[in-house]
């Protein structure tokens, strides 16, 4: 590096470069006026070195404009520092300026503080540092999570070359097809009254691919979904690994999944990560065990079921229910403001009437329901491995799908309170055998998860099962309670296609008008194929051990799906609307 602003950055110099003379250039981050001496931190994205100036000469004419986060050059000696700091790799020299030259002023009166000691980002309103995020990417820790974000996406691309797949781009302005979200539209100015939508994933594309001889396609894709923002789901837009494979099995897939997880995850961190094979879990048995179909392993608990138990009990709020039941080695330990709590957290954030327990001492079972843990309940309770020490919490409702969501947010929540969790590990499993269907609240039969896939059983399954028990070739990938990539074998067969949607309520002639280009492709030879899609953005925020996707994205939305920044949505102007044929009815 030599240019008429720096020669070195400020993260490079050491003690062997004493006595040298050097320029850099970077952000003020602090000033320490100690009268005839002045001392600088000088930081730019490689570092921080200390700048001395003995002589009030080297910043006279800038003295003025000389606040935090200005941008300046500085000319000056390599000198060894009397007070070192071991802490940096520069610590134990600072550059005694002989010139400084002002390159970017700055306001005196910053928002919020940008790298200090006393002020935790954190802290700051989220839309303050967003619509100042220009501001907030020069923090230390957000602007090495974009860095890091850069080398995590190296990473992948390297590996699925690696692993002999070809990166191919789909197109953004696409067709609106039903996946599970609503469309982002975007108006024709050429075509009247038509709309491209943009892709929610490259579904239709990547399978139109591989019906075009391509053995193995993949592409890091921007997806579009008008989705209710939430931490981990990032408003609008997001980017998957998505991937695809020509005569590829469910198993394949796995293990390009195991490869592409265990290597990035082990690359980029130090905590334990699971090794592959991955454990298998069908969406049942995962909705039964752990109440939701991304279960956080990490968490030893376990839902079990207790309906049997509780068949004849006097305890109306059980009778003619089904009851699950989580059993907490030595819980019987907590208070019994620990027990109101959960109980508060189960009406007012699970959505319970209310919440059952039980704490099973050397004289019995004592607290909440425990004069209906009846000798033969106890028995039965002990069977399932509860035992003197532990308590138990009960669930129960009418509906088994309500009763599996209520238990599984008291699991976790019960992990969290008790801080059960595992530290420092990633635990990953496949979730597998998704139901094909599922019955919407007006009892119409719809798509449960991807209307492209296979069901298991073909054409048979679809022709004689009952649609809620068909299940399909799909699977997720799941890490720490975050679904982290999605997939399915695909189905391939037009016949099965139509039928597929048939039981969804689309005819043959909805297929091949919203499917125009599957539909059609599928007459012409058809290879078996199968992929998935991992998705990047919540992987880089579990490698960087967050909890929420606005901090590795570099402009990302607010809360509510706000551009702050840029502003954005907003409003246009009425020739632009006229232009593309649009109306806007005034509320």
């Amino acid at each position: 590096m030599n240019n008429q602003y720096r020669n070195h950055t400020c993260g490079e110099l050491t003690i062997k470069n004493v006595g040298e003379e050097v320029k850099l250039a970077g952000w003020v981050q602090r000033i320490r006026n100690l009268g005839a001496m002045k001392f600088i931190d000088l930081r730019d994205e490689f570092g921080i070195t200390q700048i001395v100036i003995n002589d009030n000469k080297a910043v006279k004419e800038i003295e003025e404009d000389l606040v935090t986060e200005c941008v300046i050059s500085v000319d000056g000696t390599v000198v060894e520092r009397s007070n070192k700091n071991l802490k940096i790799p520069t610590g134990e020299i600072e550059i005694e300026a002989s010139n400084i030259n002002m390159l970017g002023k700055c306001k005196n009166v910053l928002p919020f503080e940008v790298n200090s000691e006393k002020v935790d980002i954190s802290s700051v309103k989220e839309d303050l540092r967003l619509q100042y995020r220009f501001l907030d990417l020069r923090n230390d820790k957000i602007h090495k999570n974009i860095l890091l974000r850069s080398k995590i996406l190296k990473f992948l691309r390297d590996k699925m070359d690696e692993l002999g797949f070809c990166e191919i781009q789909t197109p953004i302005l696409a067709n609106s097809s039903p996946e599970g979200a609503r469309d982002f539209l975007v108006p024709s100015r050429i075509h009247p009254g038509e709309f491209y939508a943009l892709p929610q994933a490259p579904q239709q594309f990547k399978q139109l691919l591989m019906v075009s001889g391509f053995n193995k396609y993949f592409q890091l894709a921007p997806c579009f979904r008008d989705e209710d923002p939430r931490a981990d789901r990032a408003p609008g837009e997001f980017y998957q690994l998505d991937f695809e494979m020509s005569f590829g099995t469910q198993e394949e897939v796995f293990e390009v999944l195991e490869e592409i997880f265990t290597s990035t995850f082990k690359e980029f961190t130090n905590w334990k990560v699971d090794e592959a094979p991955f454990i298998k879990i069908p969406y049942r048995e995962a909705m039964e065990k752990y109440g939701i179909d991304k279960p956080d392993l990490r968490n030893p608990l376990i839902i079990q079921d207790v309906s049997k138990l509780f068949e004849n009990t006097e305890f109306v709020a059980f009778q003619g229910k089904t009851v699950k039941a989580i059993v907490v080695s030595n819980g019987a330990e907590q208070g019994r403001k620990f027990f109101d709590n959960m109980t508060e957290f189960a009406k007012q954030e699970a959505g319970a009437n209310g919440l059952g327990w039980v704490k099973l001492q050397e004289e019995g079972p004592v607290g909440g329901i425990a004069k209906f843990v009846t000798e033969e309940v106890k028995t039965g309770l002990e069977a399932l491995g509860a035992k003197t020490g532990d308590s138990i919490f009960f669930m129960a409702d009418e509906k088994l799908e309500t009763v599996q969501k209520i238990a599984g947010l008291i699991r976790i929540e019960l992990g969290k309170r008790l801080d059960l969790l595992e530290k420092d590990t990633y635990r990953f499993c496949f979730i597998v055998d998704f139901p094909m269907y599922e019955q919407a609240e007006d009892g119409s039969i719809d798509f449960n998860h991807n209307p492209f896939s296979m069901p298991q059983g073909g054409m048979e399954a679809l022709l004689t099962k009952n649609p809620l028990d068909i299940v399909a070739y799909q699977y997720d990938v799941v890490c720490n309670g975050y679904e982290m990539a999605s997939g399915a074998v695909r189905n391939h067969d037009p016949e099965l296609m139509v039928k597929a949607f048939e039981i969804a309520g689309y005819s043959e002639k909805e297929v091949e008008t919203r499917f125009g280009a599957l539909y059609n492709a599928f007459q012409y030879g058809t290879p078996p194929h199968a992929g998935a899609a991992p998705g990047v953005d919540r992987m880089i925020m579990l490698i960087t051990g967050g909890d929420n996707l606005r901090e590795i994205i570099a402009f990302p939305k607010n809360k509510k799906a706000r551009d702050v920044l840029m502003n954005a949505p907003s409003k246009v102007m009425k020739e632009q609307l006229e232009e593309v044929h649009i109306q806007v009815i005034e509320e």
